[in-house]
């Protein structure tokens, strides 16, 4: 079933829907040219577009006779959206570039997901001592409520600490190699 099959619908919403498929196919094509000229991105325009139509879907009070004007109304000011959020962004990318910073793209984020995850394993096959340790302390515990959570005295947390890094190390890379 696509989204403009009406079999089995109501009378009511049948006929919506057979206005929806006449309007798309008599202004979808046009409707993508007009966005694309505002966004410069025919596949964003297109889905805009698409999108536009489903909205009037969702609007019984643009069903009217000026249908045709809302579409084209509605469109417009989607991609005039569109486009000041892209320049709105792209100010803010040319501000960070200036500071030095650069925004995180899905790439990095991904990359980030893969690093705690690896993090994790590693911290699943230390001793339970050195891990819960490791843990700890980044986080900033202090050495005596180290020495508390792990049944030790103070003074032997720096040296069990030293101990649970070079575990941790060790078996990080020999499973993934070095750090980058």
């Amino acid at each position: 079933m696509n989204a403009l099959d009406t079999t089995g619908l109501p009378a009511a919403t049948t006929a919506t829907g057979d206005r929806l498929e006449e309007l798309f196919r008599a202004h979808y094509a046009r409707l993508a040219r007009v966005v694309g000229r505002i966004v410069n991105d025919q596949a964003r325009a297109e889905e805009i577009a698409a999108d536009v139509f489903l909205r009037w879907q969702r609007h019984p009070s643009a069903h009217g006779d000026g249908a045709e004007g809302w579409l084209y109304r509605t469109a417009a000011r989607q991609a005039l959206d569109a486009w000041r959020r892209d320049q709105r962004w792209a100010r803010v990318e040319r501000v960070l570039t200036h500071l030095g910073v650069a925004p995180r793209t899905p790439a990095d984020l991904h990359a980030g997901a893969e690093e705690r995850r690896q993090v994790r394993e590693v911290l699943a096959s230390l001793r339970s001592r050195d891990a819960t340790l490791l843990l700890l302390w980044a986080e900033d515990v202090s050495y005596a409520d180290l020495a508390a959570a792990v049944g030790v005295q103070a003074t032997s947390v720096g040296s069990l600490l030293r101990r649970a890094q070079d575990a941790f190390r060790k078996e990080y890379e020999a499973r993934y190699g070095q750090p980058s």
